[in-house]
C-alpha cells in the first residue's frame, strides 16, 4: 500500500480506518512471509536434507504422546506401555555370510614339495591326515560369444530336392543379438539403471561395436515381443482385492520443444494372491491415462488423494472402493512442523499409535478376519479420538497454514483414511506403490529423459517384468533370457505359464 504521509486524514475515524487497513495489509504479508518461509524450508529440506521423515523423539513428542495413551481404553488383557515401544535392541551380527551353494566352484589343491613331505627331526614320511578349506570369491568378467548356427543342407543325387535344417525361431528375425544379450541390455537399463550410452562404452571396451541407437531399437522389438505377456500379466494385476497405484514425472524428449517436455510413469501394485507389478506410461497427467488403465477394474483402488482419481471413483460403472494413504495424511503434519510444532507433533503421536498396530499384526502374523478385529480394538479408538481433536483443531488454524493445509487433508478424505480398518487385507498406506517408483527416480537421474513417448511404453513394459521379478526373488536376466528365447514359439493357450511367478514355480532348484 503506497500512501503519502503528508496526506493523512485528521479525523479520528478516518484514522482508524486506516489503521485498520494496515493492519490488514500487515497480517496478509506476515502470513504471506510464513508461507513462503515455510516454502523455503521444504525446498532446502527437499535439496539437502534427508529424505526419510524421521521424528526428532525430543520430550515434546513423548508428552504428547503419553497424553494420547492416556486417553487410550486399556482392555482386561492390555497393560499400557511403560514406556514408548522402540525398536528391538538386539540386532544380527554383521559377520561375514556363506556364499550360496548355487555358485560353480573350482578346486584348488595347495600340496606340500615332496621334501617337505618328510619329518624335519626323524625324516619319516609324513601321512595325509585331512586338509583345511577356505572359500574364496572371485570375479570372472561377463564375456560377448559369437554363436555360429550352421544348418546343415542335403540334396537328392538324382536332383530331386535340397533340404535345409531348420533352427529355432530368434527373438528378433534376422537380428544380430541373442536371448542372452537382449537379457543382458534390458536388465542393465531397466533394473541396473545404465543408459545405454554407458552400455554402448563396455560393449566397444570388449571390442564390439553397438550402437545405442540400435540397443533402443532392440529394447523396442523386446518390448513388442512381450507385448501379450505384459497385457495377461496386466489382467492379473486388475485381478487384485486391493490394487495400489501412484505415479511420478519423467522428462520425455521433445523434437519440436526446447528441451524436453513431461510425462508420467503410473505403477499399479497387485496384492499377495496377483504379485505383479504394471507400469503404464502416458504422456500427462490427465485421468485419462488412469482411467483407460482401470476399465475394467473392481476392487479397493489404494491412492493418494490426487483429484485425478475422482472421476474414476465417480464413475459409475466401477464398483471402486477408495483407500487413502496414511503415510501422504502423515507426511503433511510432518512438514507443518516448522509452523505449529504441538499440533504436528499430536498428529504424528497418534499416527505412531496407529503404526504400532499394525507392526503388532505383522509380529503376531495376522491376516485377514484377525488383523481386521486387532484393529477394530485398537486402532479405531485411536481415530476416533483423532476426528475429535482435528474438528476441536481446524477452526483455530488459518485454513492456508501448513497445519491447516494437513488437518483438512486428513478431514476431507477420512472416511479413505479409515477404511482400512474394515478389512483385514487392506493396507495402511500406499507404501509398497511408493516404493516400486523408486526404480524409475533413480533411472532418471541416469538415463535422463525417454527418447519418445513410444520409448516411454518400451520402459514401462520391460520395467514392469524387472520389478516383478525383484518382488518375487528371481533373477531378472534368467527369466528374461529364458522368456525372450521361448515366447516366439510358446502356444498362445498356455501363455500363462510364463508369468514370472509360475515361472520361478516350474524351475528344478524351486524351493518354495
Amino acid at each position: 500500500m503506497s500512501m503519502e504521509t503528508t496526506n493523512l486524514p485528521a479525523d479520528v475515524a478516518g484514522c482508524h480506518a486506516l489503521i485498520a487497513e494496515l493492519v490488514h495489509e500487515l497480517d496478509a504479508r506476515d502470513r504471506k512471509l510464513r508461507q513462503m518461509q515455510h516454502q523455503l524450508e521444504q525446498l532446502l529440506r527437499w535439496r539437502y536434507g534427508q529424505k526419510r521423515e524421521r521424528i526428532d523423539e525430543n520430550q515434546l513428542f513423548f508428552e504428547a504422546l503419553a497424553a494420547i495413551q492416556a486417553e487410550r481404553p486399556v482392555t482386561a488383557d492390555t497393560e499400557a506401555p511403560s514406556e514408548v515401544p522402540d525398536r528391538p535392541a538386539s540386532r544380527p551380527g554383521h559377520g561375514r555370510k556363506p556364499l550360496p551353494k548355487n555358485l560353480p566352484r573350482r578346486r584348488v589343491v595347495f600340496d606340500l614339495t615332496a621334501e617337505q613331505q618328510h619329518c624335519p627331526h626323524c625324516a619319516e614320511r609324513l601321512r595325509h591326515i585331512g586338509e583345511e578349506v577356505s572359500e574364496r570369491l572371485e570375479f570372472i568378467p561377463a564375456s560377448l560369444t559369437v554363436i555360429e548356427e550352421a544348418c546343415q543342407k542335403y540334396a537328392c543325387p538324382k536332383g530331386c530336392t535340397v533340404v535345409t535344417a531348420g533352427k529355432p525361431m530368434a527373438p528378433i528375425e534376422k537380428g544380430l543379438p541373442g536371448p542372452g544379450l537382449l537379457a543382458q541390455v534390458a536388465v542393465s537399463k531397466y533394473a541396473d539403471h545404465l543408459p545405454l550410452a554407458r552400455q554402448e562404452g563396455m560393449f566397444r571396451r570388449q571390442g564390439v561395436e553397438l550402437a545405442r541407437s540400435t540397443l533402443c531399437d532392440w529394447m523396442r522389438a523386446c518390448a513388442e515381443l512381450i507385448v501379450p505377456l505384459y497385457q495377461l500379466m496386466k489382467q492379473q494385476v486388475l485381478a487384485s482385492k486391493l490394487l495400489q497405484t501412484d505415479d511420478t514425472p519423467v522428462a520425455v524428449f521433445d523434437p519440436e520443444g526446447p528441451r524436453t517436455r513431461t510425462g508420467r510413469i503410473w505403477t499399479y501394485v497387485g496384492d499377495a494372491e496377483h504379485p505383479y507389478i504394471v507400469y503404464d506410461y502416458t504422456p500427462t497427467r490427465g485421468h485419462e491415462g488412469p482411467a483407460a488403465f482401470l476399465e475394467d477394474y473392481n476392487g479397493s483402488l489404494q491412492a493418494d488423494a490426487y483429484s485425478g482419481y475422482e472421476p474414476i471413483f465417480a464413475d459409475e460403472n466401477h464398483d471402486l472402493i477408495e483407500v487413502a494413504c496414511w503415510a501422504h495424511a502423515r507426511r503433511k503434519f510432518f512438514a507443518a512442523q516448522s509452523s505449529d510444532l504441538m499440533r504436528a507433533m499430536v498428529m504424528l503421536a497418534y499416527v505412531r499409535l496407529l503404526y504400532d498396530v499394525e507392526r503388532e499384526a505383522r509380529d503376531r502374523e495376522l491376516k485377514g478376519e484377525a488383523r481386521r478385529l486387532l484393529r477394530q480394538e485398537k486402532s479405531l479408538p485411536l481415530l476416533d479420538g483423532m476426528a475429535r481433536y482435528l474438528l476441536a483443531q481446524q477452526p483455530q488454524v488459518l485454513p492456508k497454514s501448513p497445519i491447516g493445509d494437513a488437518i483438512g487433508y486428513a478431514l476431507n478424505n477420512w472416511a479413505a483414511l479409515k477404511r482400512y480398518t474394515e478389512d483385514g487385507d487392506l493396507e495402511i498406506d500406499n507404501n509398497g506403490a511408493e516404493r516400486s517408483l523408486r526404480g524409475i527416480a533413480v533411472g532418471r537421474k541416469n538415463w535422463l529423459w525417454y527418447g519418445s513417448d513410444r520409448g516411454g511404453q518400451t520402459a514401462a513394459i520391460l520395467t514392469s517384468f524387472t520389478a516383478t521379478c525383484k518382488r518375487l526373488h528371481i533373477d531378472p536376466f534368467a527369466y528374461l533370457r529364458d522368456v525372450f528365447e521361448r515366447i516366439s514359439a510358446h502356444p498362445a493357450n498356455r501363455l500363462a505359464e510364463l508369468l514370472p511367478d509360475r515361472w520361478k514355480m516350474a524351475q528344478p532348484d524351486n524351493t518354495s
